[in-house]
C-alpha cells in the first residue's frame, strides 16, 4: 500500500460519497482520477483489505429483529453448514470459533418468527440441531476508523 491507498481507505470508512458517482467525487478529495479510485478500490477489494462498501443501517429503528446464532458443528460438517447458512441473505456475519459452539453467526430478520424459521430450516438442511438463538436484548454500536496516514 502507498500513500494513496491510505488516504483512499481513510475516506471510505466514514466519508464515502452518497453521489451518482461517488468515485470520481473521492477522485476529486484525492487529486486523481475516477479510473485511478476504482482500479484502487477493486485491488484492495480483491486482497482483502476492503471487504464490503455499503450502508450501516439501524436496524431495530426500521423495525427489524437481531440476533447472534451459535452453532455446535462437527469438523466433517462444517463446509455443509457455512454454505447452507450464507445462503440466507438476512446473515450479515459468520464466523468459525475455537470453542464447543464453533460456528457464530448473526441475522437480521423481519420478525422473530422469521428467525426461528431459518434457524429450523437450517437445522434440517444439514443435520446440525444444537443451535443457540441470543437476541439482542441490548445494542452496544462502537464506532471505529483506522487512521492510515
Amino acid at each position: 500500500m502507498d500513500d494513496l491507498d491510505r488516504k483512499l481507505l481513510n475516506e471510505i470508512q466514514t466519508g464515502f460519497p452518497i453521489a451518482q458517482r461517488p468515485f470520481r467525487d473521492l477522485g476529486v478529495r484525492l487529486d486523481c482520477s475516477e479510473d485511478e479510485i476504482l482500479r484502487r478500490t477493486k485491488r484492495l477489494k480483491k486482497q482483502g483489505i476492503i471487504r464490503r462498501i455499503g450502508g450501516n443501517f439501524d436496524s431495530r429503528r426500521l423495525g427489524f429483529t437481531t440476533t447472534l446464532c451459535a452453532a455446535k458443528v462437527a469438523d466433517d460438517k462444517i463446509d455443509r453448514f457455512v454454505e447452507v447458512v450464507n445462503q440466507y441473505p438476512e446473515v450479515t456475519h459468520n464466523y468459525l470459533r475455537d470453542y464447543p459452539y464453533n460456528i457464530w453467526f448473526t441475522f437480521v430478520a423481519r420478525d422473530s418468527e422469521m428467525v426461528q424459521r431459518y434457524i429450523e430450516d437450517i437445522k434440517e438442511q444439514t443435520g446440525v440441531s444444537k443451535i443457540l438463538d441470543l437476541p439482542a436484548v441490548k445494542v452496544f454500536k462502537i464506532r471505529v476508523d483506522f487512521d492510515l496516514s
